[in-house]
């Protein structure tokens, strides 16, 4: 079958697309973005790409076009495929039909967390060769792809609550039919297709309608939401981490590692390579689902401390004149909060300069500016790209003082970091998008210094 991909070069949509292929269909697509290292990764597959939407590709003449969640109507090609009345199918419902029947479906869901958790939980079941498929909205160093298709029973998906597609507004994790449900957390977030926290949490109890009275629902204590959400109705065993009488992580030893209690009962302890409790509590909820699935908490917590880590999370780019350049996909306060601390648990010694650029949607909305400055004060400098914004940065970073710094323009940015950085420091970049390649110009703006 010939499948053509409307917004290939997304991470999910580029998932679809592997994972299309590796099941011996031809697969070509399009977006508005093509470049690299998607598209060096797709066409490394036999993957042909189209830079645009023209109407004309319907010319190709797939037998199905897949439609991923960032075509809306209007698009040149999806209006001229629905005119004709030609087949078409959003990613999440061909990966629920092609993919995903009659498999084992572990999902990740949750504001925050879900790549990490993912990755940890698929490298988990790896480690106990168990050899699972698997599609997350990252690169698992482990693994060197976002996704992969095997004979295993057992599927790892990062459960996104976006909505699914132009003609779906429910949420994606919908459509996956899981087994086990990892429950990381669930804030307010995607402020451009949800009114308020309330909207979400009816998404994630249709998530819960859904689940098999034999599965498993491993949630965090911690999260007054998620029991909400719980407490409308559930039909599935709960076990709860972050949680005494649950899952439970002791504090960390001298050595790094934590002791793992389950039931009051301690059955291991956690090394982890990744800093910060976000990432430990992380771990605690991977080891809770794979049990589920089969692997005792010894080989889980084995498996993780050989955990390699994930692209864009705390990863190092490099380091020029004593100065460290860091990468993270941290875009929302809790997530930059959890992130700042994170590498100052890591770092012996030094300052931290944050670099942000606010590009989610909900950040160019501004919902999110009044707890922007929190989440930024631990570090001890802040450069800010507002580019583009249409709400007052500067204003609302105020209360940070001379710490903060808002820039419209990259070079200028560039320069200022540049110049205040000294060695010994660490410039934590985070963006959830390319961010005008900084990470590289910073490291050459250093080197020139």
């Amino acid at each position: 079958m010939h499948i053509h991909i409307l917004g290939i070069c997304g991470t999910f949509m580029g998932g679809i697309a592997l994972l299309a292929r590796a099941s011996g269909h031809r697969v070509t697509g399009c977006d508005a973005n093509v470049y690299p290292p998607m598209s060096t990764q797709l066409e490394a597959q036999g993957i042909e790409l189209i830079e645009g939407y023209e109407a004309g590709q319907i010319a190709l003449a797939p037998d199905l076009f897949v439609v991923g969640n960032a075509i809306s109507r209007g698009n040149p090609l999806l209006e001229a495929l629905l005119d004709k009345g030609l087949p078409y199918i959003s990613g999440p419902q061909w990966l629920a039909q092609n993919i995903l029947r009659d498999k084992w479906v572990l999902a990740v869901a949750g504001t925050h967390g879900k790549t990490t958790t993912a990755s940890m939980l698929a490298w988990i079941l790896e480690h106990a060769g168990m050899a699972p498929g698997f599609l997350i909205g990252g690169v698992p160093k482990d693994f060197g792809v976002s996704a992969r298709l095997t004979s295993s029973p057992f599927f790892v998906i990062e459960a996104d609550e976006y909505d699914t597609a132009f003609c779906d507004k429910r949420s994606k994790f919908v459509h996956y039919q899981a087994r086990t449900a990892v429950l990381n957390n669930l804030e307010y977030d995607h402020a451009d297709i949800f009114h308020d926290l309330a909207a979400i949490e009816a998404q994630f109890h249709q998530f819960i309608r859904i689940l098999p009275r034999s599965g498993l629902i491993v949630a965090n204590a911690r999260e007054s939401a998620l029991r909400r959400v719980l407490g409308r109705g559930c039909w599935t065993h709960i076990e709860w981490f972050n949680d005494p009488s649950g899952w439970s992580l002791g504090d960390l030893d001298a050595a790094g590692s934590s002791a793992v209690t389950f039931a009051d009962k301690e059955i291991g302890h956690l090394g982890l390579a990744m800093p910060g409790q976000h990432n430990r509590s992380n771990a605690l909820a991977a080891v809770a689902a794979a049990r589920h699935a089969g692997v005792p908490p010894a080989a889980a917590l084995a498996a993780l401390a050989c955990f390699g880590g994930i692209k864009r999370r705390l990863e190092v780019r490099g380091t020029v004149r004593g100065v460290t350049v860091y990468d993270d996909f941290a875009h929302h306060p809790t997530a930059i909060s959890a992130t700042i601390a994170g590498l100052r648990q890591r770092i012996d010694g030094g300052r931290i300069l944050a670099v942000l650029e606010p590009r989610s949607n909900t950040m160019k909305l501004g919902v999110m500016k009044a707890q922007l400055p929190d989440s930024l004060r631990g570090a001890e400098r802040i450069f800010c790209y507002a580019a583009g914004l249409g709400w007052d940065v500067r204003g609302a970073l105020q209360p940070l003082g001379e710490r903060a710094q808002v820039f419209e323009d990259i070079d200028a940015l560039v320069a200022a970091v540049s110049a205040a950085a000294r060695e010994g420091d660490h410039v934590l970049v985070m963006s959830n998008g390319g961010f005008c390649g900084v990470h590289g110009r910073l490291l050459e703006a250093l080197a020139l210094r």
